[in-house]
């Protein structure tokens, strides 16, 4: 918790101001509710280790088989064969590189020094190293295919390699989040319908398996051995499992498909629960859409029926037992809008609780609802109780306004929705906010797509601007590896998950790579580059200044039809006050614009401020094309 001087009776009035004081009660997940809006700091410094609350994270964003390969020995992970045996071929953008732990770890002094405060690493579970066949096939490197949810991949280190980097890491001040996924597994099981050509029920010799609505393939009870009904698991108070071994003895399916395991397809997975096959839906291929979002198939994994009270119980218990072994500071919830909200409003609140009961008061969680809308997303806040998300947004907002597609009312109507968030803008601020990512690819690229015959020196001016909205914006400004490298990327997926590390792939060596002769074939962890500089620099001043991290946000101009912002973050009680211009025009814009009546001298924290306001209540800025300007008031 923050120290910050209070007046008398403020955090009490606060907190029933943002939400019922009754509900405020009830609630074990609220989201946070950060009096740090009503306070003043004791000191302007750099944010102290024990005093940190989530909204003054600058999170490092990082998929650790890309990273760096710190230990050769487990680039196998420990399996024989070929590379369709143990997923390691660095050639390929499909499969494992040789990334580790080993190789976070040794690199901590590069990631903190571009002013991260916290990590943020893809999954690192056990997965099933290989999926698909010929051309089709893959490898889990990225972490989203866990078979094992209680230890490290093999490929990546075992359980006390990454203990030596949370405590590495912690030593440094900084903290460490997980991605987690409740809402699948590996593909393990496969449909009688239409994998197993064999089967009497076989239909399908494309081999795809649609969807099948739950009104077309209701969830009902099935005779048994002797006749005798079994309850499906998800009927009544007090279900009878099916186990895998009397599915053969259904007088018909009781799934919308019929689940087994292909002949040579290692079935194991940890914790024992997840070997059974009626908890999952076992529905088929998601349309992405209506109720198939919920309840099938991700792109051919497996469903977990996370209705159901193992499920639930089962997943509790696998995320408590990591916080308590690691004492990790956080979760990012993967596919999260792909689960029911009553299986969040169970699991939060108790994540949340026994995080606080292992004396780790900090413990953040976000979710992951890829959604660009800012009112759908906010349910994921109200009615499925997770604490914050990943602010897709504030992403669309700002790629639009970077390539100055979109103008500044868009950052505007993106601020005025935040006061729909229980908690509202307090909750804002807590939101991870990100320019690009490893699913949809980088902010480099958008831009370069939008402008294609764009210098490199424009693309590098413009990625300054993104990032300086990012970092002086409201929310948890979340950089993703290899942005601070000028990495390009040529798509979305695997296209913008580059190495690191030397990398031996064709299509990232030949990218020309942003601020740099470099290019991917060679180590990229230059803390001279130009945009590491910046990104540190922009870091510095965020967490110098309290106001920027914590004070409320003000639309002080947007344009209507030019891509033109100005904001101020301010504490009303003391009046510290920062200003901040940006303009990503090709022009440089002069504007006059209102400001504190009690500030009439400026300093410049980045570009250049005038030193006195044109006149009371105003002030003067000459804002650069394709730049920014950050000023704060000296009273």
């Amino acid at each position: 918790m923050a120290r910050v001087l209070l007046k008398a009776g403020v955090l009490s009035g606060v907190a029933c101001l943002l939400a019922s004081c009754e509900e405020l009660d009830r609630q074990q997940a609220e989201p946070v509710v950060d009096p740090g809006l009503q306070a003043v700091a004791e000191q302007d410094a750099p944010v102290m280790e024990l005093e940190r609350q989530p909204r003054d994270e600058i999170i490092y964003f990082v998929m650790p088989d890309r990273f760096e390969n710190g230990d050769t020995a487990n680039d196998l992970g420990g399996l024989e064969g070929e590379r369709l045996d143990h997923g390691y071929d660095p050639t390929d953008p499909g499969f494992y590189h040789g990334g580790d732990i080993a190789g976070l770890t040794q690199r901590l002094d590069y990631i903190q020094g571009l002013g991260a405060t916290a990590i943020w690493l893809t999954p690192i579970f056990q997965n099933r190293a290989v999926q698909g066949e010929g051309d089709w096939a893959s490898s889990a490197y990225h972490g989203y295919w866990i078979t094992d949810f209680l230890r490290p991949d093999a490929h990546l280190g075992e359980r006390e390699e990454f203990r030596a980097f949370v405590e590495a890491a912690h030593a440094r001040g900084m903290r460490v989040y997980m991605d987690i996924i409740t809402n699948h597994t590996a593909d393990v099981i496969a449909y009688r319908e239409c994998h197993d050509p064999t089967s009497e029920l076989y239909i399908d010799p494309d081999g795809q398996c649609p969807y099948r609505r739950r009104a077309d393939y209701p969830f009902t009870t099935v005779g048994g051995p002797d006749g005798e009904p079994i309850n499906d698991g998800f009927l009544g108070d007090d279900p009878v499992h099916l186990t895998p071994e009397n599915f053969a003895n259904l007088t018909r399916p009781d799934f919308a498909y019929t689940p087994y395991i292909p002949e040579g397809v290692d079935g194991e997975r940890n914790p024992p629960w997840l070997n059974d096959m009626t908890l999952y839906h076992n529905r088929g291929e998601s349309f992405w859409f209506g109720e198939s979002e919920l309840y099938g198939d991700f792109a051919g994994l497996d469903d977990l029926n996370t209705e159901h009270p193992t499920v639930v119980r089962g997943m509790i218990d696998i995320y408590k037992s990591w916080i308590t072994d690691f004492r990790i500071d956080g979760y990012r919830i993967d596919t999260a809008k792909h689960v029911r909200p009553e299986f969040w409003a169970e699991f939060t609140p108790e994540i949340m609780a026994h995080a606080r009961a292992e004396g780790i008061e900090h413990f953040h969680v976000f979710g992951e609802v890829y959604e660009g809308d800012p009112g759908q997303l906010a349910r994921y806040i109200t009615q499925a109780r997770l604490p914050a998300f990943l602010d897709f947004a504030f992403q669309g907002t700002a790629q639009g306004f970077v390539t100055g597609a979109e103008p500044g009312m868009r950052f505007q109507e993106l601020f005025n929705i935040d006061h729909v968030y229980p908690g509202g803008e307090a909750t804002a601020a807590i939101l991870p906010t990100f320019l690009g990512n490893h699913d949809m690819g980088r902010m480099s690229m958008f831009i370069r797509n939008a402008h294609p015959d764009i210098s490199d020196a424009e693309l590098l001016d413009r990625l300054v601007l993104a990032h300086g909205l990012m970092m002086f914006s409201r929310g948890v400004p979340t950089i993703y590896y290899g942005d601070e490298q000028g990495f390009i990327s040529d798509g979305n997926d695997r296209a913008a998950r580059e190495n690191m590390f030397p990398s031996v792939v064709e299509s990232y060596n030949d990218n020309d790579l942003v601020g740099t002769d470099a290019t991917t074939a060679g180590d990229n962890f230059d803390t001279g580059h130009p945009l590491y500089q910046a990104i540190a620099r922009m870091a510095e001043i965020r967490q110098s200044n309290e106001v920027i991290r914590r004070g409320r946000l003000l639309t002080r101009y947007a344009g209507n039809e030019e891509s033109v912002l100005v904001i101020s973050r301010i504490d009303e009680a003391s009046g510290d006050e920062v200003l901040i211009a940006f303009n990503a025009e090709n022009v440089a814009r002069q504007l006059n614009v209102e400001v504190d009546g009690r500030n009439t001298r400026w300093e410049a924290l980045w570009g250049e401020c005038g030193t006195s306001s044109a006149a009371v209540g105003t002030f003067a800025l000459d804002i650069p094309a394709h730049g920014f300007v950050v000023c704060r008031a000296v009273r």
